[in-house]
């Protein structure tokens, strides 16, 4: 018999990175929260791999950390390496990934979730949710018959949802890192009328470190100086950041590819008993070495787990084979002739929702007062997860609060663009967030990510006054370096032009502002100190700042202007429950998706597949005539 154990503003199912930012967020905001985790063991866990950020993950993290979230300060706290990437390419594309000490991580995300008022932590399975009248909207109960009521509900359920395990022909129901699936859960979501899918995802073995022979593989340092994700780190003029291991690069070979092929039959990925669709952009072994046969060698990095354990990650090297074709194929790879394998690789297939059934709050359409958030919403990785988390989180606390809605621009921001293509798109496979799929990526950049979203993060509550004032100080020190840049002069003399010839760069007949110097692509910042006498003593993040903004000036006007167009389109706000069917002009293509979609604006119907630019004329031309007959009845009245 169930009974009644408590009542909350918010429950969240799921302490992985959705979870853990969506229960702080809430609970910041002063609503009383509970979340909930299968093991206690596992909140804040990295089952598929010790890092954060990453390409475009690394922006992710930063703009949550600019909200007011969690994963960037504990990133900071517990790194081992860290690299900025790309640092060869444009500025746009500069990601920061950082390998992360994993259990010290866990441990610090668990500890916060135990200090923060207005917090519970429990451990419990909820097998069944249920809406209820009442203030208390919603109900969820455990798997010890505790039953919880709660005003909203963020389901952030990770790979546990009817979580099961594949290893060549050994299949078992089981979570990550072997844990417990959530077993019950996934159907009562079905008899509510949430439809589920399944997808697929999958982790290398994990290898122990004396049984590696590194003495003829590529190592891989982090960087000399280094940069943190949070601005609150950033701040921290007492706090050493340094790396305290390396990584190693190999490859596969030949032989791993014939051990491969000769045992691809025995792959449940092949021999079609995994149903769920796998991710795209991260594929297993087997996977790249029969899509990509071509290539003669595939490269694989071997990273540490942490600094107290023996455990070392096989990135690159996830597969669902069976073990002792595992065994074979690791063995036959550089510096792995005598690897001891301490965790077997497997792939995990587990229940998600069609995104497209949630608004751009990330509250489900049908089902007010409920929420889904990370690996659940159809995405993958931890950085996707946390964004989706805060944002879940903040909603759900604002509309117990009674206060308006936040929805995130896809022009102001990475988390934007993520939610907007999940619950615009759809996926047909678990989603990665890739700076290729931002249109505006070069002032969605990770260095201007407290400009873009730290305003919003204090207006909500979440970025204290304190920290405020400091990101104001940075932004005033910016605005007076642009000043300067702008109005200083850089005579012509024998040394100024000793300087720029020594850069490949033409000399001067006359007096130059700085600011025409800077945006030479030969010159920089570095290069011109010797010239640049009047320069202020500033943090180095600034000048790299005021660089960018020079260099890409022309660029960043015209993504402005693209982005000024798309806001005009997302404020013409289309009404609920419209019928399209008796919209005269749209394509049945656009009536059936815009009718699934249910879009809130003309910006997000433009981005619909299947709806046309001319679907749109005939929509904007629709929502004219609507607001002006509307305008007309209210002055009848």
């Amino acid at each position: 018999m169930n009974f009644i154990a408590g009542n909350y503003d918010v429950a969240v199912i799921g302490a992985g990175h959705a979870g853990t930012e969506a229960a702080l967020a809430s609970a910041r905001l002063g609503c009383s929260t509970i979340i909930f985790t299968i093991n206690m063991d596992a909140v804040g866990n990295l089952p598929c791999n010790p890092s954060i950020g990453g390409t475009a993950k690394g922006h992710l993290v930063r703009e949550v950390d600019a909200l007011g979230g969690e994963m960037g300060r504990t990133a900071d706290d517990t790194f081992i390496q860290s690299r900025m990437l790309n640092r060869g390419k444009g500025p746009a594309v500069h990601s920061l990934r950082a390998q992360i000490d994993r259990r010290k991580y866990s441990a610090r995300i668990k500890h916060a979730l135990e200090l923060q008022e207005n917090l519970d932590l429990k451990q419990a399975e909820i097998t069944e949710i249920q809406p209820i009248e009442g203030q208390y909207r919603w109900e969820v109960v455990t798997k010890m018959g505790a039953t919880y009521c709660a005003k909203c509900v963020i389901i952030a359920t990770g790979t546990y949802l009817g979580g099961r395990i594949y290893v060549g022909d050994v299949s078992y129901e089981g979570g990550p890192d072997g844990m417990f699936a959530a077993t019950s859960l996934g159907k009562s979501l079905r008899k509510l009328g949430v439809q589920c899918r399944r997808f697929k995802t999958g982790t290398p073995a994990r290898i122990h470190r004396q049984s590696i022979d590194f003495s003829n593989l590529e190592v891989q340092e982090g960087d000399e100086e280094i940069t943190p994700f949070s601005y609150d780190t950033l701040e921290k003029a007492d706090i050493s950041l340094e790396n305290k291991v390396v990584c190693h690069v190999t490859w596969t070979n030949e032989t791993t590819k014939k051990i491969i092929l000769d045992n691809i039959h025995r792959s449940p990925l092949y021999s079609g008993k995994i149903d769920g669709i796998g991710p795209r952009y991260c594929p297993s072994i087997e996977d790249k070495i029969v899509r990509f046969s071509e290539k003669e060698r595939h490269q694989l990095f071997i990273e540490p787990c942490g600094l107290d354990t023996e455990e070392m990650y096989l990135q690159g090297a996830s597969s669902s084979l069976p073990e002792d074709v595992q065994i074979a194929l690791y063995k036959s790879i550089p510096g792995l002739k005598n690897v001891k394998i301490m965790r077997t690789a497997y792939a995990i297939e587990y229940d998600c929702v069609d995104p497209l059934s949630l608004r751009a709050t990330l509250e489900f359409k049908d089902f007010p007062g409920l929420f889904g958030a990370g690996q659940f919403n159809g995405s993958s990785g931890y950085e996707e997860a946390a964004a989706q988390g805060i944002v879940a989180g903040i909603n759900a606390a604002l509309s117990v609060l009674g206060r308006h809605e936040l929805i995130l621009e896809r022009s102001g921001s990475y988390i934007g663009t993520l939610i907007d293509d999940l619950v615009t798109k759809g996926v047909a496979d678990p989603y990665r967030m890739m700076t290729s799929r931002s249109e505006y990526r070069l002032i969605l950049r990770q260095d201007n990510a407290d400009a873009r979203l730290m305003p919003i993060g204090h207006e909500i509550g979440l970025i204290s006054d304190d920290r405020y004032a400091k990101f104001l100080h940075r932004q005033e020190l910016k605005k007076t370096e642009l000043k300067r840049v702008r109005n200083t002069t850089i005579p012509a003399s024998d040394e100024v032009n000793k300087v720029l010839v020594s850069r490949e760069t033409s000399p001067i007949n006359n007096p130059v502002r700085l600011i025409e110097l800077i945006k030479r692509p030969e010159l920089n910042y570095d290069a011109l100190t010797e010239v640049d006498t009047t320069r202020p003593n500033l943090p180095k993040y600034i000048f790299e700042q005021v660089e960018v903004e020079i260099k890409y000036e022309g660029y960043i006007k015209r993504q402005q202007a693209a982005i000024d167009e798309a806001r005009r389109l997302e404020c013409k706000k289309l009404p609920i429950g419209i019928d399209y069917k008796q919209i005269n002009g749209l394509r049945l293509e656009a009536i059936e998706k815009l009718s699934k979609i249910r879009p809130e604006n003309i910006g997000q119907a433009s981005r619909i597949s299947g709806v046309s630019p001319a679907d749109i004329s005939v929509l904007l031309i629709w929502l004219t005539k609507e607001t002006k007959s509307e305008r007309g009845e209210k002055k009848n009245d």
